[in-house]
Formats: C-alpha cells, structure tokens, sequence
C-alpha cells in the first residue's frame, strides 16, 4: 500500500513523525507536507505565488518534502508531481487540537484529506484533542487500523474520515465511535490591544458554545473519552431545503418574465 501523509502543523511537527513511523509498519509512506505551519488556513490553495519543495531531512536522514504553501496545494503537488503511481491513501495528522463540529471547516489537516477525496483517492484525518498532546502513539495505532480497513471495505468516490482521538493513554479510552458531525461552534470576538509603541492590534478570542448532546456526535464523544470516526463528504448541499424550495416559484417566476 502507498500512503501520502502530509498536515497543517508544519513538517517538523511531532505528529507526522510519530504518524509516518508507525504508517511504513504497513505502507510505501511519501511524506509532503507545509515548511511551516498552517493551522486553520481551511481549503485554500496558493494561486500566482510560485511554489517551491525541498527535500526534507531529519537527523541527517531524508523524511520527505516541505512545500511553502497550503495543506491542499501539498496534497496536489504530491499526488501530481512528486509520487510517480497515485497512492492508495492520503492520511492528514496528526493534528494538535481537535477537530469537530465548526472547526472541520477551517482545519487545514481536514482540508488535506477533503482535497485528496476531491482527486478521487481515500483519505483520513486524524487529530488529537490537546494543543499541547502528550498521547500520539494511539492516534497513530487507530490511524494504521483505519487505514487497513479502508483499504479492506472500500470507501465512496469524495467520502473521507474525520478521526479525533481523546488525548488520553489507551487504557483511559472508552472505545471508538462512528459519530456525524456536530453543530457546536465558536463564540468569538476580536480582542483589541496596544503594542508597546501605542499601536493597536486585535486578538482573535472566544469559546466554543457547545450546543450538541447525543453520544453519536463527534464533539460529545470525545469529552466522553470516546475516538470519534466521521464520515465526510465535499458536497455542501442542503438537501431538504433544496427540496422546499422547489415550492418557491423561483424559476416559474423567470420563465414568466422571460415569456
């Protein structure tokens, strides 16, 4: 199995390394992932800036590629350009901090996996609840585990895994859930503040207002010490209002005018 692993904390994060090790137990693993970090960047991807990749080594030994720009521009560069055969898998991760309910929208390690789903190739992203983690090595193993299962059961054309793992040694974890995508979000502001020369700044500040109650909902199971497994798509339409808006006379009312 060839896996692509890349992220948005940047290629000398902690969280690949631990990810990339335990991934080639099983796997080719290809690592392309930002020269620096790129948290929250959401799905953006570099336009009329050249992008440059160099090869990236770790204690005197090659890891893989940094490329100066986004989480999706690394996934695209490395199915594109720098892998010779599409891999079989792109895994994202892992991740500091959780990624739940509103934030799958900016995360960039989600945005990563959603380009990969978008070039047709299965993909999973994984994080651990703390921005400061201490337990990678179990978000590592469930990671090695999904990715043999999807590997063994297929997954949609556009479909990924959101994977968040509580930040807790193994035998503190409950088990692990499918859950959908919770509707808690963030209740922010921008702060502002003075500089020492007088200047003004703003500060993005907030907390999430968690709104979500049921165990099968991403957010709530990993505060019960749950790893929550997501299945996500690209396609943002809302269905049922899609449906009643049929009701609308929109477009009878075009063909009217036009008539």
């Amino acid at each position: 199995m060839k896996i692509l692993v890349s992220n948005d904390d940047g290629i000398d994060s902690k969280g690949i390394a631990v990810l990339k090790e335990a991934l080639e137990e099983i796997a080719e693993v290809t690592v392309v992932a930002p020269r620096t970090e790129q948290s929250a960047v959401g799905h953006g991807i570099t336009m009329q800036i050249p992008l440059r990749v160099q090869e990236y080594y770790k204690n005197g030994n090659f890891f893989g590629y940094s490329v100066d720009g986004t989480p999706a521009d690394c996934i695209k560069m490395g199915i594109r350009n720098i892998m010779k055969e599409s891999p079989d898998l792109v895994i994202s991760g892992i991740n500091n901090g959780s990624n739940t309910a509103i934030n799958i929208i900016y995360s960039g390690t989600v945005s990563a996996a959603r380009e990969a789903a978008i070039m047709d190739v299965p993909a999973i992203a994984v994080s651990v609840t703390s921005h400061k983690p201490k337990h990678f090595e179990y978000a590592a193993k469930v990671a090695k585990m999904l990715a043999r299962k999807v590997r063994e059961h297929k997954m949609p054309v556009g479909t990924m895994l959101n994977v968040n793992v509580p930040d807790a040694a193994e035998e503190e974890i409950k088990g692990i859930l499918i859950t959908k995508q919770g509707k808690s979000k963030w209740d922010d502001t921008y702060e502002r503040r003075v500089d020492p020369y007088g200047r003004a700044y703003y500060w993005l500040i907030g907390e999430m207002v968690e709104v979500d109650k049921d165990l099968d909902v991403d957010q709530v199971a990993i505060k019960k010490n749950f790893v929550s497994v997501t299945p996500i798509h690209f396609d943002l339409t809302d269905y049922d209002t899609f449906k009643e808006m049929k009701n609308w006379d929109i477009e009878k009312v075009f063909n009217e005018k036009a008539e």
